[in-house]
């Protein structure tokens, strides 16, 4: 359990670090930069299935309406 917590500490103590840099550079507040760096992982997570989506509608489109006709006298 201690290989946990030094884990832990040691991500808390450098990971947040990256965080404060950024806010000092942009003149904002720590907690703010971390808040905008979870809400930018939901937008593209959802992104990616967004496009999925659609891509897969465009297919079942294109399908029903190019049918493939077994025979010549389909017509």
């Amino acid at each position: 359990m201690t290989a946990i917590l030094k884990l832990k500490y040691f991500l808390e103590k450098y990971g947040f670090h990256v965080s404060s840099r950024v806010a000092d550079k942009l003149g904002m507040r720590a907690s703010n930069v971390r808040l905008s760096f979870i809400y930018l992982s939901f937008v593209t997570a959802g992104l990616g299935f967004a496009i999925y989506l659609t891509f897969a509608f465009w297919i079942r489109l294109k399908d029903l309406i190019r049918s493939k006709r077994s025979s010549v006298f389909d017509l």
